[in-house]
Order: structure tokens, then sequence, then C-alpha cells
């Protein structure tokens, strides 16, 4: 999958853009758009950019997991080789702490993640403080090229704004 960024100077415009997206078979869920002020989304039934979206939790969880579980193994391989207070340690102490390393790591960069605004949306910060709108796409790779130019050629005022290489898996 591939995230494709497109501003939109209005509300008009991206209901016009969404609509034939849909009849373009991109799912209502793979569409996010991101406002100034929250209302006209509702009002206008736009798919709105979430949680997952507008923060940076995905990448945190990703670091926390990363550095949790690296932590972990080497407090595992610290606890085999140093034995605290005599007790034998086999090779699943190496496992537990690597998994309770990456769990508590993943949990914690999480809860911090969820608090801090996406990076990859900060070059568009002052459009989005003018007034337009922020329309982020997740397509499959094959349809990128084809998902632009639908947009391109129907509309105009909309502004293709690149496309971010990889959409993680999860959330």
């Amino acid at each position: 999958m591939r995230r494709l960024y497109f501003l939109i100077p209005d509300v008009e415009s991206a209901k016009k853009i969404v609509d034939e997206l849909l009849l373009a078979r991109i799912e209502e869920r793979h569409i996010h758009i991101v406002a100034k002020d929250h209302h006209p989304l509702e009002d206008a039934h736009l798919p709105e950019a979430g949680l997952f979206e507008e923060s940076d939790f995905v990448p945190a969880l990703e670091r926390g997991l990363t550095v949790g579980g690296a932590t972990g193994l080497l407090a595992g391989i610290a606890a085999l080789t140093f034995p605290p207070a005599g007790l034998v340690l086999g090779g699943g102490a190496i496992l537990a702490t690597s998994l309770l390393g990456a769990g508590l790591g993943a949990w914690v960069a999480g809860m911090i993640g969820v608090s801090v605004p996406n990076t990859q949306l900060s070059r568009f910060h002052d459009a989005i403080e003018a007034g337009e709108l922020l329309m982020m796409l997740d397509v499959p790779k094959a349809q990128v090229e084809d998902i632009s130019e639908l947009v391109k050629s129907h509309h105009p005022e909309a502004q293709v704004e690149g496309t971010e290489p990889t959409i993680p898996a999860f959330p």
C-alpha cells in the first residue's frame, strides 16, 4: 500500500473527489481527510482522519517494540550470564525478557506517540491552517498512477503533494 497526499481547497471539491474515488472502488476506510476545523467534515459526511493518521502512534510503536525487545534480549543474556541469587536460568529467560521488553517498550512508546502530531503531516500545517483540506489515500502500489491521474484530470484545483513509500500493515 502507498499513501497519496492531496491538498483540496474546499469541502465541495472534497465531496466530489470522494464520490469519484468510491466509484473507482477505493474503500472509504482508505480515505482520510484532515481539516483545521472538523465540523465541515462531519456536516458533509466526509471520511475524517483518525488518531492513527493524525498522530505518530504507529512509528512510535515500532520504535518502542524494537528498542524494548533489544533491551529485553540484553537483560535476558545478562541474567543468564550472571544469574541472580544462584538461580539456574535457561534459554526461556532470554525469550521471556525479550517479549516482556518488547511489550513494555511498545506500550510506553505508543502512549507517547499518541500525544505527538504526525511528523509526516507537518509540511501541510500551513495549508491546513489556511483552510485547505488534506486528503490521504491508501491505495495499492499498482493503482498509484491511475488514482493520481483520476484526481488530476477531473479536479485541477486539487494539488498532488506526493506519495509516502509504505503504509504500515497495522493497525
